[in-house]
């Protein structure tokens, strides 16, 4: 970030720099609007399903595995779209919204140029109420920012987000402008859509996760590249390939992280070959969580497990039929949560482990979406609700595709999931408590 005394933010708004690489503004203040909440399907879905944002656009949740309920479970944050018809371009902004669930209103907070179709603008929540994170275009590096919606100031920080820990430490993150190239709808909007920004070929050395304090603004190489893809346990099975990292996640301990690693090759074999590490904290005890082949997609969906000790992923442990799995963070304990339910889809578990929420698609371009609600101890299924989303079939890209990405509220007695009944992108909740009591 140059150091210069006064910037423009993506809402045209002037700000000022505080010490090297932090500047702050005071957002206009917006209004409040009022409106209604939507009962979906009374009395056809199996547990009460609401629809909680307005239908004067289009609007999304952060990821599966990010809660996107404040810490006090009173409001929503979500992303209003500009547009869903094509992928955007650098410059383009979206919209970071705060719904309260209580006062049913909606209130936009922030306008910034780095959100995707998979993520929305990331939007995250500090340990309490008052601080939301997001990221934004800041002299043309993609940064974390902190929107104070007591004081209605925003800060601008020196790394970028893609993930916050737990105690609001420090977010950490790979650059948002390269996160394209091995799939679009997770970081900035490129410069050149259909051309994304790349690395040179190989593991580089001064790139990765990178690691931002929010008190001192220290940023600094957490873990590269190199320091990972050094732990793969099999050669390449080509030359040429340059690897990417993706998806990095904190466990709700703050102790350990998740990180996805990619490798794209020139002549386009094995597609992403996503493998998954787990590090600690600090950068150290890199380890490698199994899936056969190596070198090639064999599993998908990684997420922590609320215990922090544990991944749960869609795996093929025959090579043929995808479970849900549990694996210790180091790799070992592979452990098939049911041998009764076909995997698939974005699947997490509670604290107890005793239900697994994912959402399933039907195949051959479908339109409609399931939210599949698992009790891995009664090996019973309940399909809560199955409602109309963007249909795949068609799409000029694949990252316009609407997921379910259902996620659970901080008590585990609701789930927040996204379709689109009447063509445009709403958020929904499903109450479980008597489901899951």
């Amino acid at each position: 970030m140059n150091r210069r005394c006064c910037i423009r933010t993506s809402a045209g708004l002037l700000a000022s720099v505080l010490i090297p690489g932090v500047w702050s503004c005071r957002r206009p203040v917006s209004k409040k609007k009022k409106y209604d909440f939507k009962p979906y399907a009374q009395g056809q879905t199996s547990v009460p399903v609401t629809q909680v944002t307005p239908e004067d656009g289009n609007y999304i949740h952060t990821y599966y595995d990010v809660c996107s309920i404040s810490p006090s479970q009173r409001y929503l944050a979500v992303t209003r779209l500009p547009y869903q018809d094509h992928i955007p371009a650098l410059g383009d902004t979206a919209e970071a919204c705060v719904i309260d669930l209580e006062e049913r209103t909606i209130e936009t907070v922030y306008s910034t140029k780095s959100w995707g179709f998979q993520v929305g603008a990331n939007l995250q929540w500090g340990a309490a109420d008052r601080y939301l994170y997001t990221n934004d275009v800041i002299d043309g590096q993609a940064v974390c920012v902190q929107i104070d919606l007591q004081s209605d100031l925003t800060r601008a920080f020196s790394g970028p987000m893609y993930h916050i820990a737990p105690d609001e430490s420090c977010v950490i993150g790979f650059p948002l402008e390269l996160l394209n190239i091995t799939q679009q709808g997770y970081g900035v909007p490129s410069e050149d859509p259909q051309n994304p920004r790349r690395l040179p070929p190989g593991a580089a050395k001064d790139q990765g996760i990178w690691r931002t304090d929010l008190k001192s603004n220290e940023r600094k190489l957490l873990v590269s590249l190199v320091d990972v893809a050094a732990r793969i346990p099999e050669p390449p099975p080509r030359p040429g390939g340059t690897f990417y990292f993706w998806h990095s996640k904190f466990n709700r301990q703050g102790t350990r992280i998740m990180q996805v690693l990619r490798c794209l090759f020139p002549d386009g074999w094995g597609g992403e070959n996503a493998m998954v590490f787990t590090l600690d904290a600090d950068g150290s005890n890199i380890r490698y969580t199994p899936s056969r082949p190596v070198w090639a997609q064999s599993g998908g969906h990684p997420n922590w497990h609320p215990d922090g000790e544990h991944l749960i992923r869609n795996l093929k442990p025959d090579g043929k039929t995808i479970r849900f799995c549990r694996i210790r963070y180091d790799g070992t304990e592979v452990i098939i949560l049911s041998e009764k339910f076909t995997g698939g889809g974005h699947p997490t578990l509670e604290p107890g482990s005793r239900y697994c929420i994912t959402d399933a698609f039907p195949f051959h371009g479908g339109q409609k979406v399931s939210i599949r609600l698992i009790d891995l101890a009664a090996q019973k299924e309940d399909i809560i609700c199955t409602l109309p989303t963007i249909k795949r079939e068609g799409l000029v890209h694949s990252a316009l595709r609407l997921d379910g990405h259902p996620f659970w509220s901080r008590d585990y007695k609701k789930v927040c999931f996204q379709a689109a009944p009447r063509g445009l992108r709403q958020l929904f909740i499903a109450d479980l408590s008597e489901i899951t009591a």
